[in-house]
């Protein structure tokens, strides 16, 4: 075991597009979805405990009071399952989390914590399991938590654990917009009209922004008329961001609520971003780059 403290960040997650392509026999969804990473987020860290306490949990942080009890808190599953993969000499272990994404969102933050503190407890037990062995434990604690550990953009097909390297993607900047509504993703599936969609994957790496932007513009989010069904808001989210002078592009993530404007300049989706928190100061917005 190592001596020292182990930090990981837990970026958002942004599905550019996402297409859901079929159903499957057992109930689940396919998608085929563009998926990038955003370089801030939570962050995960790992630190050594007292001698007999085990597991340890703790967060702070601007929603650190949404996360739920052990049982379905995805960083306690996701470090007891490697406890009981890896069996370290010691099982005592502070796992402190800062919760900044907001949950329930759409941006995968309880998946990104969860395979965060899968690759934190790696190295800080010293286990040297390799990706795909990190990926088959992410699976099962969720379909999310795969394409997490990758941290660059992927498209991902089945119900998420079929990941392939995206082409590199130009310099974006986002801004991220959350009504402070959840939005239970089981709900938004049964919500779905069940129009499917041809995959959309691309091979070639976009010029720019704008050449992005355009590509995306021929592709959708399924789940957003499903996701509106359950919080309209979600609309009024999409025409403020789409209201922004430089707004190429304004997409609901994931099954939502949480929506993105896409703009090739940060001190404009800066700009962006401070007016839709005037005229909405309960919503919570920000700017994030890439990866």
């Amino acid at each position: 075991m190592a001596d020292d403290t182990v930090t990981v960040r837990a970026p958002a997650k942004i599905n550019l597009y996402l297409h859901v392509t079929g159903k499957r026999p057992d109930g689940f969804h396919q998608l085929d979805s563009l998926v990038v990473f955003t370089a801030s987020g939570d962050t995960v860290r790992v630190s050594p405990a007292m001698a007999g306490a085990g597991i340890q949990f703790t967060a702070d942080g601007p929603f650190a009071d949404r996360i739920g009890p052990d049982a379905d808190n995805l960083v306690v599953r996701a470090a007891r399952l490697m406890a009981e993969t890896c069996r370290p000499v010691s099982l005592d272990v502070d796992i402190h989390l800062t919760k900044r994404l907001p949950v329930a969102a759409g941006i995968g933050g309880g998946s990104s914590d969860a395979a965060a503190t899968l690759r934190a407890l790696d190295r800080y037990w010293g286990s040297g399991l390799d990706d795909g062995q990190l990926a088959a434990m992410g699976l099962r604690l969720g379909a999310d938590v795969p394409m997490c550990l990758y941290r660059e953009p992927v498209f991902i097909g089945g119900i998420g654990e079929d990941i392939t390297p995206a082409p590199p993607l130009p310099l974006l900047s986002l801004v991220l917009v959350n009504p402070g509504v959840t939005v239970p993703t089981p709900a938004v599936f049964r919500a779905f009209d069940g129009n499917f969609s041809a995959s959309a994957r691309f091979g070639d790496e976009p010029d720019d922004t704008d050449a992005l932007a355009a590509l995306l513009q021929k592709r959708d989010n399924d789940l957003t008329d499903a996701a509106r069904t359950i919080a309209p808001v979600i609309g009024a989210v999409l025409a403020a961001l789409d209201n922004q002078p430089g707004c190429l592009l304004a997409r609901m993530s994931g099954s939502g609520a949480t929506c993105f404007g896409l703009f090739t300049d940060a001190g404009i989706a800066e700009d962006a971003r401070h007016t839709i928190h005037l005229a909405h100061p309960d919503w919570w917005c920000d700017v994030m780059m890439l990866f």
